[in-house]
């Protein structure tokens, strides 16, 4: 092959790569690891609302609008957060930061994002679900990103309203309506996001510190985090086992019951862990509690499905 030739044919061998690394940057915008977290919840949510499998084209077109929209949230996030996520070591690698992805075509791909999401909830599932995904992605986009985040240490608080969304809207996709068993379970995985976010915070105080995000781990002591850790985690648990009660009639029974008593015992566990090492002044490791969360929510997410089938 002649060496004019071979120029030619570079191009076109470098072109699957080039299209695969583009596509994954712009992936990688959608946070697809929180996607996967804010999604165990919802699949509980409408096998609880339908007392049993939902269809399977209505768990399919659910998970998918609810992917984009959690995905243009999450976009918008990273458009307006690119100046300080390029100041903490997590967040350096981020797509709009190392240039992969262009401000402006972030932006147009979360708007794109949202509007395929909403159109694709409201023709496939209900009006409702539509639209509380609409108001989840407005609410994490502005008032959490934009007015929230970087003024109050109480923004994971408030944060935790679109977080939780995704019981919602599930319950929404499969009724039409709310009802208190979605209400409870909302609560729970809103108590469960701030020892579960605070954990995370602590071990990337430095990070939130050098980007001047008042998260709660940079402007409190460690054992004020420590205390109001445990006490979210015990809200968290509480409010878990009234969903027996509440959903009943719903087919939650003793097996979501054995498990949430077993799981919240080993949350609340840990979180006293974190706090007697603050005490002691030892290492922290409050990673330990977030991954312990994750799968707290998780296997409890697990047990739904479970007494929803039996």
């Amino acid at each position: 092959m002649t060496a004019l030739s071979e120029r030619v044919a570079a191009p076109a061998r470098r072109l699957p790569s080039a299209m695969r690394a583009r596509v994954g940057a712009y992936l990688g915008l959608t946070k697809p690891r929180i996607i996967e977290l804010l999604l165990v919840t919802t699949v509980p949510a409408m096998m609880l609302a339908a007392q049993g499998w939902p269809t399977w084209t209505l768990l399919l077109w659910t998970l998918v609008g609810g992917t984009l929209a959690a995905g243009a949230a999450n976009v918008f996030n990273c458009y307006y957060d690119r100046d300080i996520d390029k100041l903490m070591h997590r967040t350096q690698r981020r797509p709009l930061v190392t240039g992969a992805v262009s401000p402006r075509g972030a932006l147009v791909f979360g708007i794109v994002l949202s509007v395929v999401s909403i159109v694709v909830l409201a023709a496939t599932t209900t009006t409702l679900a539509a639209v509380l995904a609409a108001g989840a992605i407005f609410y994490y986009a502005v008032l959490y990103t934009i007015v929230l985040k970087r003024r109050t240490r109480h923004s994971t608080l408030f944060g935790g309203v679109p977080g939780a969304a995704p019981v919602l809207i599930g319950w929404a996709a499969v009724t039409g309506s709310l009802d208190w068993p979605a209400i409870v379970f909302f609560g729970v995985v809103f108590c469960w996001q701030l020892p579960h976010f605070w954990a995370l915070a602590m071990r990337f105080r430095d990070d939130y510190a050098r980007a001047d995000v008042p998260m709660l781990p940079v402007v409190a002591s460690p054992m004020s985090v420590g205390r109001q850790t445990v006490v979210w985690t015990w809200l968290t648990v509480a409010v878990s086992l009234t969903l027996w009660p509440v959903a009943g009639g719903y087919g939650i029974g003793w097996i979501y019951t054995a498990a949430a008593a077993g799981l919240g015992l080993w949350f609340v566990v840990e979180a006293h862990r974190l706090l007697r090492r603050i005490r002691r002044d030892a290492e922290m490791k409050p990673m330990l509690l977030f991954h312990v969360s994750i799968s707290y929510l998780a296997l409890l997410s697990v047990s739904i499905i479970v007494d929803s089938l039996i």
